[in-house]
């Protein structure tokens, strides 16, 4: 498995060559205004000028890989999904769903609550998801496994309304997670003591809107902390948001953390995703090279 990226390299700072090069350009920039006593104070008082450096960097520090898989969406949230639901209650409904299953890091909660943790930038809120590994009496001792237990509580929450196009393909041959996904997840759960459920921060798939998967993968990569979310996790996100997926134009949720295999043999060139359509929510896989504006990657964010 490949070292995990960015989690512990030293962050460049504006004291450093690189740094001290940027702080030049700008400051060059600046000169060559000739700004009066007036018009210096009057672009100080702007403001913006934070947000517009910062989206200059966030634009350009990622790599170019698969820039061209990307389109101009406006689709959202449309049927109400804001921001995930209070922890405790997301907590005490996972033991409904799913007797047997345990607690959470209290302390962590406890940190969250007080305001004491700082959400990650990206991220909507603070999400609970069963560690599953733990738990293989509930949740199977595979991982699509469980992703198969996740779908049938969907199934059976939803009465109806769900339709599963992968049916009996659900299997090691068939879907995976990525190795960067596994590598960070199992680092998740060493972090916060092996609870049986884990809390992460997360975004349900808007930060990649428009972008195939796999460009949507080049920026998490690029992105400190930030990793893509499969089928077990946001089939959980799904399941206890449903106003998340109620309208075909709500944003559809790639899943950029999984790795699927068209014809089981061993080419995992594709990937899953939720939608709606029709009255119902629907599970399927696609090619993770194929950019629509109505799909988003949904993703987490490891704590730096």
């Amino acid at each position: 498995m490949a070292p995990m990226k960015n989690t512990l390299a030293p962050s460049v700072t504006d004291r450093d060559p690189k740094g001290l090069k940027f702080m030049s350009i700008v400051g060059s920039a600046y000169n060559k205004a000739g700004l009066s006593e007036e018009e210096a104070q009057r672009i100080n008082d702007a403001p913006g000028l934070a947000d517009l450096v910062g989206n200059f960097i966030s634009e350009h520090r990622t790599r170019e890989n698969f820039k061209d898989e990307e389109v101009k969406s406006n689709y959202g949230y449309l049927s109400g999904y804001k921001k995930p639901t209070d922890l405790n209650n997301q907590c005490n409904q996972l033991r409904i769903l799913f007797p047997g299953i345990g607690y959470a890091n209290q302390d962590l909660l406890t940190q969250i609550e007080k305001g004491e943790v700082k959400l990650p930038h990206h991220a909507e809120g603070w999400f609970a998801i069963p560690n599953w590994k733990k738990n293989p009496k509930i949740f199977g001792s595979t991982y699509s496994e469980a992703v198969q237990t996740i779908l049938n509580a969907i199934e059976k929450a939803y009465k109806g309304k769900f339709w599963n196009y992968r049916k009996g393909e659900v299997d090691e041959q068939h879907l995976r997670r990525s190795a960067r996904s596994q590598e960070y997840w199992d680092k998740l759960i060493e972090a916060q003591g092996n609870p049986d459920i884990l809390i992460i921060a997360a975004q349900f798939g808007i930060r990649h809107r428009g972008r195939s998967v796999r460009r949507a993968r080049v920026i998490m990569e690029d992105t400190p902390g930030e990793v893509g979310l499969g089928s077990f996790a946001v089939g959980i996100m799904v399941l206890m948001h449903p106003e998340r997926l109620k309208n075909c134009d709500d944003l559809w949720i790639d899943l950029a953390g999984d790795e699927w295999s068209p014809d089981a043999d061993g080419d995992f060139s594709g990937a899953t995703f939720f939608h709606f359509y029709d009255g119902r929510v629907r599970f399927d896989a696609r090619h993770v090279g194929n950019a629509y504006d109505y799909y988003g990657s949904a993703s987490w964010f490891f704590p730096q």
